[in-house]
């Protein structure tokens, strides 16, 4: 469901130093990043007014701009306030955070060494990515047509706006198919990632995850390895064979929209929701919630 367009929202949005009235934050026609893909992002949970590993997002932001050949004018710890800014000034609790910087409008065309490079933070309330009552089941997925690019013809290792452009028409085509997402090929056709998310596997007792080569080592993805292995749990990074899901039993998918939400379907192969996929989603929950944390350690 289509909620209020986001550029007729109440609050505040920090922009270039400073908070700004949410419908005066905007970026000119001729902007270079709106041009040409000249745009980094991160996206990030706030739980219980905490944003969950604030400095590691901006740390990625930072470095993903130098990859794409831009420095953005603020420090980690800069943007790390501004992102604390914006969620107070807009009085959240629990939010999704999405800092972006991107080349302005000085200079047009392929060319843009000479843009003022900006940045702007936006925070709003937003619940689960996919459906409640499916995550409990498992969600359904099917395979993408589009593959992760080799890494020696796009920036893989950065949160370009640009590398989104083929997860958003596999994320609509899945949707018009009655599924809720897509899962990637990498340009070899192993098993990559989701549109907007790692991907995880089990098999035996050991948890099996794609190495991260083509695509984002997620933040959530290492998060949920470092769960697994504090349980005790196997965790093998390896090329992974579509063919092989047939001999995995459970499925998941992590991310900071996604969370850890199990997988019961990807195509022609099918998974149960198992004991696994349930200890790491409840793991990951009472980590990213402190005040759990503090309940739990008080009792």
């Amino acid at each position: 469901m289509v909620g209020i367009p986001y550029d007729q929202r109440d609050g505040f949005i920090w922009l270039d130093g400073k908070l700004t009235p949410w419908a005066e934050a905007t970026l000119h026609l001729l902007s270079h990043g709106l041009h040409y893909g000249g745009a980094v992002f991160e996206g990030e949970r706030m739980y219980d007014g905490e944003i969950f590993k604030l400095s590691e997002h901006s740390e990625r932001l930072v470095e993903s701009a130098r990859i794409l050949d831009f420095e953005i004018p603020y420090t980690v710890a800069e943007i790390d306030q501004a992102c604390r800014d914006v969620v107070a000034a807009n009085g959240l609790t629990n939010a999704y955070v999405r800092p972006i910087a991107w080349r302005g409008s000085e200079q047009m065309g392929v060319a843009g060494q000479n843009n003022t490079v900006h940045l702007g933070v936006a925070a709003w309330d937003w619940g689960s990515y996919f459906d409640p009552a499916a995550r409990l089941k498992g969600i359904r997925t099917t395979f993408a047509q589009y593959r992760r690019p080799d890494p020696a013809t796009a920036p893989s290792k950065s949160k370009a706006a640009g590398l989104y452009m083929i997860c958003t028409i596999e994320k609509h085509r899945a949707e018009r198919l009655g599924y809720a997402d897509a899962v990637m090929l990498d340009w070899r056709g192993y098993v990559a990632e989701a549109t907007g998310a790692n991907i995880f596997f089990v098999k035996d007792g050991v948890l099996h995850t794609p190495e991260a080569w083509a695509f984002l080592n997620g933040i959530t993805r290492r998060t949920v390895i470092d769960l697994a292995r504090k349980r005790g749990i196997e965790v093998v990074e390896r090329l992974i064979k579509p063919e092989e899901l047939t001999d995995f039993t459970e499925c998941f998918i992590t991310g900071t929209a996604a969370e850890v939400t199990p997988v019961s379907e990807i195509g022609e192969y099918h998974f149960e929701v198992g004991e696994i996929s349930k200890t790491l989603v409840n793991d990951y929950l009472n980590l990213v919630h402190p005040q759990q944390r503090a309940v739990a350690a008080a009792s």
